[in-house]
């Protein structure tokens, strides 16, 4: 290789390193299940009762790969770096599911669609319609569910939640950890209810 040719090698080498080095790389965050059992339990329940999360339900908007974040005046931020690590419908269908089998040691809760374990005796049908966050500021979820009986396929108990959780800083960690709190409110409010319809 001529020197002419090896200088032309190695400036395409030196150049590809820096642009390599200057590409930001991207972060991966995940929602996390933050219940914690109750301090007592009733072990005395000679069936298990089968508990169906889902279907669920989230707005398009925030239902993608980057995170996204609302800024002042309506603005909508869709952050290009930092990443939801598996899609943001099955992350929280899958803290909801094991939030409430924390909440309800006495019952078997599966995640939609549930068909391999056959059939369940409650479903819980989540609607989301806010889920996000403010940098800096504070995360917002408003959803609606009902719980409906899967024998006659009738509604025995329904409610809504509106719940802001601060955040600590404007980082995207500090925004997935209290999301992840909104679901664990969202949770117990599912699991009070799913355990006065057994009742």
């Amino acid at each position: 290789m001529s020197n002419k040719h090896l200088n032309g090698f190695i400036l395409l080498c030196l150049g590809s390193l820096l642009t390599a080095c200057a590409t930001p790389h991207s972060n991966f965050y995940t929602l996390e299940s933050q219940s914690r059992p109750p301090a007592t339990t009733n072990t005395a329940i000679a069936k298990k009762r089968l508990i169906g999360i889902g279907p669920l339900s989230l707005p398009a908007l925030v239902d993608r790969r980057q995170i996204v974040t609302r800024a002042e005046n309506n603005d909508i931020q869709i952050a290009e770096f930092d990443l939801w690590a598996a899609p943001l419908k099955d992350n929280v269908l899958a803290v909801l599911s094991k939030n409430v089998a924390t909440l309800q040691p006495n019952t078997i809760v599966r995640a939609y669609p549930w068909n391999a374990f056959g059939d369940v005796d409650y479903r819980v049908i989540v609607d989301i319609s806010r889920f996000d966050t403010q940098l800096g500021k504070s995360a917002n979820l408003e959803a609606s569910w009902a719980i409906m009986e899967e024998k006659n396929h009738t509604i025995v108990s329904n409610g809504q939640a509106n719940i802001k959780q601060p955040l600590n800083d404007a980082s995207y960690n500090s925004a997935a950890q209290a999301l992840s709190q909104l679901l664990s409110n969202l949770s117990q409010q599912i699991a009070l209810a799913l355990i006065q319809v057994q009742h």
